[in-house]
């Protein structure tokens, strides 16, 4: 037991120093692009899930809080919001980075999640214009032009207020922001890889490889249901997994795509129309697990 808390320990803290930077750099893009790629997103109009799908990839959960409160004012489409909550990135991309993994790997995630959100975003749009009424189960789209600065302004605050009370710390400066996200990573890093340590050590690495990686179907499926958890910790657990070798590409796709970080948490606490939120989350976790079995 020592040995693995020992083990475990000086495995975290080599990536402390990586992480902080990571975040730091992370940081400064967000508060610089953000709000430009927002807009973006804001004013595409049938274009929302070509810009959403690059939007999502940006690190953290940001773009997936704000899209939530946006689509349930109708600001942006169905599409955009699929294609935003599809390709989020969350904490995969700095645990990568922090870990120095492969560039090829890093870009082949990334580039796989724009175009399955983007794909799935204008799918779903395209379903949805051809429906002769729009007021069915996901509403009626409003255009997203039509919407006066009032109510722009009132969602951004809306939004910023949501993103604090769960803790996304994006209105905490960037150092402080850095900061407190290396902490709370290092943090989730040291429980799974203490985890994963011990399990090793008792029971070997046939043990390990059992659980997700000899699983083509089960695997995306559990996954796929890991990183609906409403917290960073699903990209966490999932990103881990693949780097310890647990878990296959696929499988670990699976828990990518489903990952949206609160995006999902504040999508339920501002729609306030129960079934249309159930058959949203329904429609990621399916993607996403069919996606990650197929690849």
């Amino acid at each position: 037991m020592l040995y693995v808390l020992e083990d475990t320990i000086i495995d975290t803290i080599k990536l402390v120093p990586f992480l902080f930077l990571t975040y730091l750099a992370m940081e400064y893009l967000e508060h610089k692009a953000s709000g430009k790629m927002e807009n973006a997103v804001r004013k595409a109009g049938r274009g929302g899930p070509f810009w959403g799908s690059l939007a999502g990839v940006v690190p953290q959960c940001g773009f997936s809080a704000a899209a939530s409160g946006l689509y349930a004012g109708r600001v942006i489409s169905l599409g955009s919001l699929l294609a935003i909550y599809l390709s989020t990135s969350d904490e995969m991309l700095p645990i990568l980075l922090s870990e120095q993994a492969d560039w090829k790997l890093i870009a082949g995630i990334l580039l796989w999640k724009i175009a399955i959100g983007m794909t799935a975003g204008f799918a779903a749009d395209f379903v949805l214009r051809i429906r002769k009424d729009h007021g069915g189960l996901f509403g009626r789209e409003r255009n997203p032009r039509q919407e006066s600065p009032a109510d722009q302004a009132h969602h951004c605050s809306h939004i910023h207020d949501l993103c604090e009370k769960e803790h996304c710390q994006c209105e905490k400066g960037i150092l402080r922001s850095a900061v407190t996200h290396t902490l709370q990573i290092t943090l989730f890093v040291l429980l799974i890889t203490f985890v994963l340590n011990l399990v090793l050590h008792l029971g070997g690495e046939e043990v390990l490889a059992d659980l997700l990686l000899n699983r083509p179907v089960a695997g995306p499926l559990i996954a796929g249901a890991v990183g609906l958890i409403p917290n960073c910790v699903g990209s966490i657990v999932v990103t881990q997994l693949y780097l310890e070798g647990a878990m296959g590409f696929g499988t670990m796709m699976a828990g990518l795509l489903t990952s949206t970080g609160v995006g999902v948490l504040i999508l339920c606490r501002v729609n306030h129309n129960c079934r249309e939120n159930a058959m949203i989350i329904g429609l990621v976790y399916g993607i996403g697990v069919v996606m990650g079995i197929l690849l």
